[in-house]
């Protein structure tokens, strides 16, 4: 007896090794728009969940269900989340939650569609208590973020790319071509939905960024370097995540080394005239000393001066390296200067500021974010470093 299609086992045998942590009662979701790569992964998903619970034998195991997500951007919509999710019972997965948004945050619709989607998503994960959300992404998708992220001009984290598992979303065919999942819903006799934004014609031009992407710009690359421009492009992502990960673990020893506790310096506390107002029990203010982070290397140091930012209140997303850049010159090229500026979360924007030898970060408004400048700016030669 044969065994199943190259491309069905495929896609099975990534859904069983991403899911292969899921406790006999755990439920594995599928966020499912009803199109080849996720129609396909619901199927792959349910057939695995259907093998869990015969091998438990009567053990139990864990279910498989799904979440449509209908963004009402185009005609039709409606219907087309009725559609997928009519297809995903009738797959067997079990519950099947259609939930309907209104993608109308800042950053143009797709980012908005997307900031939506993943919203909804974690509010029927945390409503169902589910222990994992498996999403479609393919490693053309993949290629494309890359691609993206290069013509942006960003940085290392987001040339990373899509992570196979953050937290509990999980990526099992970032491994697998697009045309893997076609093959699987042809295979299985699946009627996908083809989204009339992602096809990619002469005519995509004129629709969503990825789509033109998709479209234009890697047709052309594959012409001129070759077929493996997509398989190129996901292991720059792959190594450039194994380098983030390294950084995001030296940045926080770096910190948790130059962190000021209670307005503490390693070598010992501050006397009153030198406290900026002091610190205060609610104040969520972060305090690092200056001559610690000097003493990193530029790179670690910048990266170390991003992340804390982010935990000062800082949107990730919305901090940019001419942010970055501002920070450290309060360190490197520091002449008296002003706080720096930098988003803050809901409206609250968020500040950086230097005075005697720490670096604050901050809510806008708090005691300390408006210091007054150090008495002598050093000369010495930290300002080159």
């Amino acid at each position: 007896m044969s065994g199943p299609d190259p491309a069905v086992a495929a896609v099975r045998s990534a859904v069983a090794a991403i899911t292969a942590d899921v406790p006999a009662d755990g439920l594995v979701l599928v966020a499912c728009s009803g199109g080849p790569d996720s129609l396909a992964l619901a199927a792959a998903t349910a057939f695995v969940a259907d093998r869990a619970r015969r091998r438990a034998s009567g053990a139990g195991g864990w279910r498989a269900g799904a979440v449509v997500v209908d963004h009402g951007l185009q005609a039709g919509s409606a219907q087309v989340a009725r559609r997928a999710a009519d297809a995903c019972r009738t797959l067997g997965l079990d519950p099947v939650h259609v939930v309907a948004v209104a993608p109308d945050g800042p950053g143009g619709p797709e980012a908005a569609a997307r900031d939506a989607r993943y919203a909804a998503i974690d509010a029927v994960a945390d409503a169902t208590g589910a222990h994992a959300v498996l999403l479609g992404h393919t490693l053309d998708d993949q290629a494309e973020t890359v691609l993206l992220g290069l013509g942006r001009g960003s940085g290392v984290r987001a040339l990373a790319g899509m992570a196979a598992v953050r937290g509990r979303l999980r990526r099992p065919l970032l491994a697998l071509r697009r045309a893997d999942t076609l093959r699987v819903c042809e295979v299985l006799a699946l009627d996908p939905w083809h989204d009339p934004t992602n096809t990619p014609t002469a005519e995509a031009s004129s629709g969503p960024r990825r789509s033109r992407l998709r479209a234009l710009a890697v047709p052309a690359l594959v012409d001129v370097l070759g077929p493996g421009v997509p398989g190129a492009l996901a292991r720059t992502a792959d190594q450039l995540r194994e380098a983030a990960d390294t950084l995001d673990t030296l940045a926080d020893a770096l910190l948790a080394d130059a962190l000021l506790a209670d307005a503490l310096r390693p070598d010992g506390p501050l006397d009153d005239a030198q406290l900026v107002d002091g610190p205060l029990d609610d104040d969520p203010s972060l305090r690092f000393d200056v001559d610690a982070l000097l003493a990193a290397p530029t790179g670690l140091r910048r990266w170390a001066l991003r992340a804390a930012a982010v935990r000062a209140g800082s949107p990730a997303g919305s901090l940019r390296r001419e942010h970055v850049l501002a920070l450290d010159a309060l360190l490197t090229g520091w002449h008296g200067q002003g706080p720096v500026a930098l988003p803050g979360p809901a409206g609250v924007p968020t500040v950086g500021w230097r005075a005697c030898g720490t670096l604050g970060l901050g809510p806008a408004g708090r005691p300390g974010s408006r210091p007054e400048p150090d008495p002598e700016p050093p000369t010495d030669d930290r300002q080159e470093r």
